[in-house]
């Protein structure tokens, strides 16, 4: 009798065991992937992971980890050691980060849709789940907690359950609700490479065609002098409201009545950090530079920045300053500026 109760206890907790291990599979997200990342190496030694790629885009998020989006996949430093978060989730190029305001992080990629990671799964998106295309160029959080996707031939604002699109024809952007998708890989020249919301509410979209302003009812082409602004590569607003608009025509500001033109080199990318300095990438006669204009001078109708080339012969990307006051950015791989000397994390 008693070897019998020990077999039923022991039938009992196998038969437990499994029904758990079973509710812990149906209680993942839908589409959830668990990230495996590779072995941590720490940072200096002969065999240390680096992103080792082109890096288009680093953040810093609230508990001050950096996050680079780069050619082989998406990479996180704690300060010591870079880890790969995406070896085993995709394997294309990312392109472009966001911390919501949730704390979610979200990785755009060129060809496979768009990622959020929650800090333990990762879940896709892509043109099956109503985005008009998996060419994911920028991302940006507008301040009623909406997601908007800067995409391969127009945009996409994602309000926590669905998606709605807004299509890029000829000179106009137009609001799709049709459904359809702009097949991956052509790289028209519509692309949507910034998005920002101003604070008066009035919605910002630069493409490698015309720019245009949005008020949540009509897009409206932003004009200089009767002609279109074109190529535009990344807008922001800085602190005292002011808009700036960087890209093949230069860097230009905008005081919320005129447009002044700052810059006439071609412009990749613009950050203000805390201080309210003003930081450009851009491409001059003696190669790319980082820029920087100090937040005293740039009241100046003309002001002049300090440059910085950093990289002879080497394209810049993304720029952050983090927590520290150190600016990073990208190029090959990833770099940081401490204000004296660059870290090459690959050295």
């Amino acid at each position: 009798m008693k070897k019998y109760l020990k077999l039923l206890a022991s039938f009992v907790v196998f038969v437990f065991c499994v029904l758990c291990k079973r509710q812990n599979k149906t209680d993942l997200p839908k589409d959830a992937i668990q990230s495996e990342t590779k072995e941590v190496t720490p940072l200096y030694g002969p065999n240390r992971l680096t992103p080792n790629s082109i890096t288009r885009t680093i953040i810093q998020d609230r508990k001050g980890i950096i996050w680079v989006a780069s050619w082989h996949g998406v990479f996180r430093y704690d300060g010591k050691l870079f880890t790969d978060m995406t070896s085993e989730v995709s394997s294309a190029r990312f392109f472009s980060a966001l911390e919501d305001s949730k704390g979610n992080l979200w990785f755009g990629s060129i060809g496979s849709g768009v990622y959020r990671y929650d800090g333990k799964y990762f879940q896709n998106f892509t043109t099956k789940d109503g985005l008009p295309n998996n060419e994911i160029v920028c991302i940006y959080e507008d301040k009623i907690g909406n997601i908007w996707f800067g995409v391969n031939g127009g945009a996409s604002r994602y309000d926590g359950k669905s998606f709605r699109n807004y299509i890029l024809n000829g000179d106009s952007i137009e609001e799709d609700t049709t459904g359809k998708s702009i097949p991956d890989f052509t790289r028209p020249p519509q692309e949507v490479n910034s998005i920002i919301e101003d604070h008066t509410g009035t919605f910002w979209f630069g493409t490698r065609g015309h720019t245009f302003v949005y008020d949540g009812q009509k897009f409206t082409t932003v004009t200089h002098d009767g002609q279109p602004f074109k190529n535009v590569r990344t807008i922001i607003e800085d602190e005292k409201g002011t808009i700036w608009l960087g890209g093949m025509d230069g860097l230009w500001r905008h005081n919320g009545t005129s447009f002044a033109n700052i810059a006439q080199n071609f412009v990749g990318d613009i950050y203000e950090d805390q201080k309210g300095n003003v930081w450009t990438s851009s491409e001059t006669t003696q190669g790319w530079v980082l820029s920087r204009y100090d937040e005293k001078s740039l009241s100046d109708r003309a002001p002049t920045p300090t440059e910085i080339n950093p990289l002879e012969g080497k394209m810049l990307f993304g720029i952050l300053e983090a927590a520290d006051g150190s600016i990073w950015f990208g190029a090959d791989d990833v770099y940081r500026y401490d204000g004296t000397t660059i870290t090459d994390f690959k050295k």
